[in-house]
């Protein structure tokens, strides 16, 4: 049409008078219309149950869930979640829920029902260059296998960073083949130092009839930590200050605060340090922070 209008001289409007090369690519457009809408019919039938993402809804079938629009209003109350993983580029976009592992790529939903599920981390790869961060990138394939024999193997590629996050979102099993190396961050390495210690303190007792409030860092889990200056009992310096705030914070929020305050250029020094109270400013040090029991 548009060559009707911008080179009449070709004569394209008359499908007689072009070429046979023209005429052939004019019969080819006029068929690839014909098969789309014939495929869109066909997938609209009986309620759009043809459609692809229809039938991997449907290969989930199962008690409570009775059709798979059920299935797929279960995916949605669950994908509008404010605490569901999600990471990766538009096209190969990987989304975790509390219930379900979905891969969502351009053309195709992959999908698995968690309790069904368990994942294997099969390669890693390192790229020198990420559009992130300076440092080097680890990038992990993990493949997702069903007991479902409807739902096939599907793989998910994640950034080495995210995979604690991962790990604590996802219920299923996940194992790491033998020639696999997974390199966390510093950040990462200290935090399960810092809870190894944490956990060799003495525990705080709550008091009866005080309750547990959130986590004011994350607000998903409640505070697990109460600062008490103990480390005056350890033979230490008085540099420690006594804390009066109540617990107030979870122990990984409270870790990522007390590295946030530490010289990056020296992590030897990380476990010696004190840091400010984030709520009343009190100085303390790993020794001065209980668990809550």
């Amino acid at each position: 049409m548009g060559r009707c209008i911008a080179a009449p001289e070709t004569h394209i409007g008359y499908i007689y008078q072009v070429t046979d090369g023209w005429r052939a690519f004019f019969i080819f457009s006029l068929c690839l219309q014909l098969v789309s809408w014939a495929l869109v019919i066909y997938w609209s039938r009986c309620h759009w149950s043809n459609h692809p993402i229809s039938r991997t809804l449907q290969a989930h079938i199962q008690p409570p869930h009775s059709n798979w629009g059920s299935v797929a209003a279960s995916v949605n109350d669950e994908f509008r979640r404010i605490d569901k993983f999600a990471t990766g580029a538009p096209g190969a976009r990987l989304i975790v829920t509390d219930s379900w592992v979905l891969k969502v790529t351009t053309y195709h939903v992959y999908m698995a029902l968690q309790s069904d599920c368990h994942v294997t981390v099969t390669e890693s790869r390192q790229h020198q260059l990420s559009p992130d961060t300076a440092s080097p990138t680890q990038i992990l394939t993990l493949r997702v296998h069903s007991i479902n024999p409807a739902i096939r193997p599907f793989d998910i590629w994640l950034n080495s960073m995210e995979y604690a996050e991962l790990r604590e979102k996802l219920h299923a099993p996940i194992r790491t083949s033998a020639n696999v190396v997974i390199h966390q961050t510093l950040s990462d390495l200290f935090l399960e130092t810092f809870r190894a210690q944490v956990e060799l303190n003495p525990p705080y007792t709550l008091p009866s009839g005080q309750e547990l409030e959130p986590c004011i860092g994350c607000m998903q889990v409640p505070a697990s930590t109460k600062l008490i200056r103990l480390c005056h009992t350890e033979g230490a310096d008085t540099e420690c200050q006594q804390c009066f705030c109540r617990p107030m914070w979870c122990l990984s929020c409270l870790g990522r605060w007390f590295a946030s305050r530490q010289d990056q250029q020296r992590p030897e020094t990380w476990l010696s340090s004190r840091v400010p109270c984030p709520t009343c400013r009190a100085r303390f040090c790993i020794l001065d922070i209980c668990m809550v029991h």
